[in-house]
C-alpha cells in the first residue's frame, strides 16, 4: 500500500494548496458576511489526516497555520518531526486517556472532550503547566455513528467540570449525521448553537468555562456551519482539491 506522503507530488503543490485556501477563505468571508458576522471569528483548522508530515508541512506553508489531526499518533508523528513554520495543533479526533499526557506535549487545542473520564485525566496530565483548552463534543444529531456528549447530559457535566482547574473549557463540538450534508447539516449546527446559548445562562460561574467557541463544519458544510456561529471550521478534502 502507498501512503499519501510516499506519491511523487508536483512541485507546485504549496501554489495549488495557497489557491484552495483562498478559495475557501473567501467562502468563508462570504459566509461571516451573510450572517452578519466579523470574518476575523472564523478559524481554519486545516485537516491533513491522510497525509504525512512533508504533505502537511506544505499546508502550513500555503499559510494555513492551525492543523487539525484525527489520531493521536498521528499528531505526534508530524508534531515530533517537524520543521515546517510554527503552527498550532488541534486535536479533532476522539482522544483515549491512556494517550493524554503524550498528545499534550503538542497540541494547543482538544476539541472531543467526550467524557467526563477524558476530561479528568486531562486535567490530572495538565497540573503544573497551564490550562488546557478544551471543546466538548455533543451529539446534537442523535447519529449513533457519532460520540459525544448527549444535550441533556450537558447541563451536569458542566458542574463537574467546574472542579477541574487545569481545564478551560471554550465551547462545544458537534459533527452532522452522515446523512445530512450542505445545507442539511443546518438543523445540527443551529441545534449546537441553540444548546451553547442555554447553557451560557445555566452553566456553573467557573472561571474554566467560557463557551465562547463553535467547533463544526468541515468540507462539506463549512459556509452553513458559519452561518449557523462557527467559529472553528474543520476543512481536509477542499484543501487538496486538484492535488489528491
Amino acid at each position: 500500500m502507498t501512503l499519501a506522503h510516499e506519491r511523487h507530488w508536483p512541485m507546485n503543490i504549496v501554489e495549488r494548496i495557497r489557491n484552495n485556501l483562498e478559495v475557501i477563505r473567501q467562502k468563508c468571508d462570504e459566509a461571516a458576511q451573510r450572517a452578519n458576522r466579523d470574518a476575523s471569528s472564523v478559524r481554519l483548522v486545516g485537516v491533513t489526516k491522510y497525509f504525512g508530515v512533508d504533505i502537511t508541512q506544505c499546508v502550513a506553508e500555503a499559510g494555513c497555520l492551525d492543523l487539525g489531526e484525527n489520531r493521536p499518533q498521528q499528531l505526534w508523528d508530524k508534531a515530533e518531526n517537524w520543521t515546517g513554520p510554527d503552527v498550532t495543533w488541534h486535536m479533532i479526533g476522539h482522544l483515549q486517556r491512556n494517550k493524554v499526557a503524550r498528545t499534550l506535549r503538542h497540541a494547543t487545542w482538544i476539541h472531543a472532550g467526550d467524557s467526563l473520564r477524558l476530561l479528568q485525566e486531562i486535567n490530572r496530565c495538565a497540573e503544573g503547566r497551564d490550562p488546557i483548552q478544551t471543546l466538548l463534543e455533543v451529539n446534537v444529531s442523535g447519529d449513533e455513528a457519532k460520540g459525544g456528549i448527549a444535550p441533556d447530559q450537558l447541563p451536569a457535566l458542566l458542574g463537574e467540570i467546574a472542579s477541574l482547574p487545569n481545564l478551560r473549557v471554550r465551547g462545544l463540538m458537534t459533527m452532522a449525521a452522515l446523512h445530512r450534508r450542505g445545507e442539511e447539516a443546518r438543523r445540527d449546527f443551529a441545534a449546537l448553537r441553540k444548546l451553547r446559548d442555554e447553557c451560557l445562562t445555566a452553566c456553573p460561574n467557573a472561571k474554566n468555562i467560557q463557551l465562547d467557541e463553535l467547533s463544526m463544519g468541515m468540507s462539506g458544510d463549512y459556509e452553513v456551519a458559519i452561518e449557523e456561529g462557527a467559529t472553528f471550521v474543520r476543512v481536509g478534502s477542499a484543501i487538496f482539491e486538484g492535488v489528491m
